[in-house]
Parts: C-alpha cells; structure tokens; sequence
C-alpha cells in the first residue's frame, strides 16, 4: 500500500529519492583515424547502457548492515510511541506482540474500492513468494520478494519496448508484482493517491487490502489485468469484482499502509490486510496498457518497505 497524498493534520514521510548513478569514464585519444571507430563505438555502448538502464540493472545493492540500521532506526522511532501493528509481513508467521487493537474492516464487498496500483516485486513474504530479491538500493527497489514457480522461454520472451519505465527501471517478463486493491468505508470514489480512500465527512474509515501477487509473463492468454482492475457498481458501492478468488484462502491481519517511505518509522493508518497466498500469472502487456491510461493516474510499479520482522511491531494472526 503506497505513501499517499493524505488529507487532515497527519502527514506521511516522503518517498525517498534514487541516488544519482555514478558514471565511469574512460580516456580515449582521439585522431582523424580513430573518430569513426569511437562513433561506432559510443553507439554500441549508448545502446548496452539504454538496454542495461531499462532492464532495472543500474541499481547498487546496499549492505546487510544498512538494512539493519534501518530496522534499528523503525524500532527506536517507534519504541514507547503507541503505533499499531504494522505491515508488510511474513504471512507465514503468526507470532506477534503488538497490543494496539483495532476492529477489523468489513468484507471488501461492503466498502468503497477507492485506489489500485501495485508495487515491484511482493512487499509480503509468504505462499508462493518467498525468494529475496535482495537488499536492492536502500530505498524500496530491487528488494522484495518474488515468484518461486517456473515459467516457460514463451512466457519469459522479452518485448521490444519497455514497460512502466522511471528512474529505476521497468518491469519485464518475469517480474512479481503485489497489486494492492484498497478499500474504504468512507463515501469514498477510485481516484489517484489513497487520498481519495478520505472524505470531509469521516477523516478515520476504516480500511482495507486485497493483496494478490502477479508474475508478469508475455502471454496473451494469461489474466489481463484491465480486467482485474475493471471497476463496477455493486449494490450502490465502487468494487472491482474480477480480483482472482483461486489463489488461495487469504491470510487476514491487522497491519498499516507500507512503501519505503515508513522504512524508519512507523505508519500511524489502520488497515485490515487480505493477502493472498498463491501467485496468479498476468499478461504484461495488458500491465503496459493499464499504465497507459488508468483512473488511479497509475504509470509505474512503487517501490517496497522492508519486511516487518519486529514482533512488537506486528498482530497476532488469528489461525
């Protein structure tokens, strides 16, 4: 679940930057004779580094000992201050000892769907996403989790353009993806920023996350997902009525919002969590379509908090 754009007196920490890339140059003597070859070879090497930037392969990871700075750093911050449980999580753990109760929010089904958009690779960890991405940069990418099944040389043929490119990267065949479906109690519409999951009327609904975890994959008759995100009026309430129900029975718990931006300290949102176990296959190229024109103003994958593994931090999962 993404920082937002939040209405009201409380303000969320802002979305760490990418770093500047450092840049390697070599020296290169220069003569009528050699000019041709170097045109040819800037070329060439314009065109790796364009290939290497869209693949996601420009990134540094950072070190065990950063990421457990900013573990240390999330349990300081919060140590004594009243946060309720937190998220991501194991959802293959239930142990936790964090005492802020909160009621959970309705069934899905009798709330507004109020947000859509999905982070690279899975913030959870759990069913069939258990492989570490790694530690990635320090600010949310090229960490996570990612799908453990196999998937054929058709499913994993690369296409010809890049998919939700930024800064960071782009998506390809074969990369998880968590979508995140959030719903509100408030008389609430689908709009961009989870701001919309507000209203002047209640400040505090309740909310709540269907989580499903995707793998991209380059084929056409795998799940589109502009149909997975299609948004209808159910019984008078904003429902997207085509999230997967065969990937297995969701794993409930009381947690937060998440995204790198809580990396240090703590989310003060109550959110209900829904997160699915197994991983459905979607066709990447109804991803790129979505990204193109969607009412959430969605055009890129977000990045992810680290896992939450401090258990003061974390509910107790009802089995």
């Amino acid at each position: 679940m993404k920082d937002a754009v939040l209405r009201g007196p409380v303000t969320t920490p802002p979305l760490f930057k990418e770093p500047h890339h450092r840049k390697m140059y070599g020296k290169i003597i220069m003569t009528k004779r050699t000019l041709p070859v170097l045109a040819t070879a800037t070329a060439a090497l314009f065109a790796l580094n364009s290939f290497a930037m869209a693949a996601g392969a420009v990134h540094t990871a950072v070190s065990d000992d950063i990421i457990a700075q900013q573990r240390a750093a999330l349990a300081k911050n919060t140590d004594g201050a009243g946060f309720g449980p937190q998220a991501p999580r194991d959802i293959d753990s239930v142990a936790g000892t964090n005492q802020r109760a909160f009621a959970p929010a309705p069934a899905y089904t009798q709330m507004n769907l109020c947000d859509i958009h999905f982070h690279e690779n899975a913030e959870h960890r759990g069913g069939e996403f258990t492989h570490y991405a790694g530690n990635g940069d320090g600010h949310g990418y090229d960490t996570g989790y990612q799908y453990t099944g196999q998937l054929t040389p058709a499913e994993l043929k690369p296409l010809d353009h890049p998919v939700g490119k930024t800064e960071h990267g782009d998506l390809q065949p074969g990369d998880t993806i968590e979508a995140h479906f959030v719903y509100s109690t408030a008389q609430a519409k689908p709009g961009p920023t989870l701001g919309t999951c507000l209203s002047d009327a209640i400040s505090n609904p309740q909310l709540r996350v269907e989580a499903q975890v995707f793998v991209l994959v380059n084929d056409p008759n795998a799940l589109d997902f502009n149909t997975l995100a299609d948004v209808e009026t159910v019984n008078g309430l904003y429902q997207a009525p085509n999230i997967p129900t065969d990937t297995g029975t969701p794993v409930v718990y009381a947690g937060s919002t998440t995204g790198p931006g809580y990396d240090e300290t703590g989310s003060p949102f109550e959110v209900t969590w829904s997160v699915h176990p197994k991983v459905a296959r979607v066709d990447i190229n109804s991803v790129d379509k979505w990204l193109g024109h969607n009412v959430f103003e969605e055009d890129h994958a977000h990045g992810v908090r680290n896992l939450v593994t401090n258990p003061a931090l974390l509910s107790q999962i009802d089995q």
